[in-house]
């Protein structure tokens, strides 16, 4: 694996956790409830894409065993949705995106014990350098408790998420854009079954779709889900897991900033919060820069 192909693959990362930064905004702005958005959400992003990868003549099927695998981890995926969303609109915008800053650091602690390897001091310290920073930047306000916990969960789903869906696209050899289209019909399938259950738990919530909802959602589906989506899937053919999850880090920054413009969440921006940002970013292009270098070693040993 080329340097070049290292530094293509960071670029789309980090190009996919752009436009990630405005997903967060979404769970604001559309006022359905958290289930019933994300099964709208994979149902038209499944839709989209399928008509897309059929223009293409790239519509594939799958083994039954490998359709199993990557369906599991669209379940995966849209049940962290869930909780993201259901973090939001339980707290705030900027709780949903900062709890998520969790997952880098639950990385460095799962992805090892899944691939019977040693832990890395170095991805431990590196992840332990996100959570001070997220300290800083939002304090645990017991307000928000019910946030924070669906918070947390939504992390810990994701963290099982990224690390899954890199072992079966490793072991299936199948393109981003196969393994992202059965991924959502996957998570599409268990949220239909579970909505009306949904709908009989929390009765006050909403169901049904405002128009403006549906241009919200449309965009959402389309642009915030597929792109970037499709962008880190190819960036980790090249790149780890934990590499992925800690530059997702960097999304809540994003998050919280547009939050701030538009709807003026955490107005007072006092010195730890750009000190938690700042840490935050600090572990970001370390693990890049570490993660270059280490590359390059195996290069030029292998040379």
């Amino acid at each position: 694996m080329s340097d070049t192909n290292i530094k293509k693959a960071f670029v789309k990362l980090h190009f996919a956790v752009l436009i990630a930064g405005g997903t967060g905004l979404f769970g604001r702005l559309i006022t359905v409830g958290e289930l019933p958005l994300v099964c709208i959400r994979v149902i038209l992003a499944a839709f989209m894409l399928a008509i897309l990868l059929g223009f293409q003549h790239r519509l594939k099927k799958l083994a039954l065993g490998t359709l199993f695998r990557v369906m599991g981890c669209g379940i995966l995926l849209s049940v962290h949705w869930v909780f993201y969303y259901g973090s939001i609109k339980a707290a705030n915008i900027s709780i949903g995106a900062i709890c998520f800053a969790l997952v880098g650091f639950l990385t460095a602690i799962i992805e090892p014990i899944i691939d019977h390897r040693a832990h890395r001091w170095k991805e431990l310290l590196l992840g332990i350098l996100t959570v001070i920073g997220i300290g800083l930047i939002f304090g645990l306000d017991a307000r928000y408790r019910l946030g924070i916990a669906l918070g947390v969960v939504s992390s810990l789903i994701y963290t099982f998420f990224s690390i899954c869906s890199k072992r079966v696209q490793a072991s299936s050899g199948e393109s981003s854009s196969t393994m992202l289209l059965y991924e959502m019909i996957g998570g599409a399938i268990v949220l239909v079954i579970t909505t009306p259950f949904y709908a009989k738990m929390f009765p006050n919530v909403g169901i049904v779709p405002t128009s403006t909802d549906w241009f919200y959602l449309v965009l959402f589906s389309s642009v915030f889900t597929i792109v970037p989506f499709l962008l880190q899937l190819q960036a980790l053919r090249h790149i780890s897991a934990f590499s992925v999850n800690l530059t997702y880090n960097l999304e809540p920054v994003y998050t919280i900033l547009l939050a701030m413009v538009l709807f003026g969440e955490a107005a007072e921006l006092n010195m730890s919060f750009y000190i938690g940002i700042l840490l935050i970013i600090s572990s970001v292009v370390l693990q890049v820069v570490d993660s270059i270098k280490s590359q390059s070693k195996k290069n030029i040993t292998h040379h």
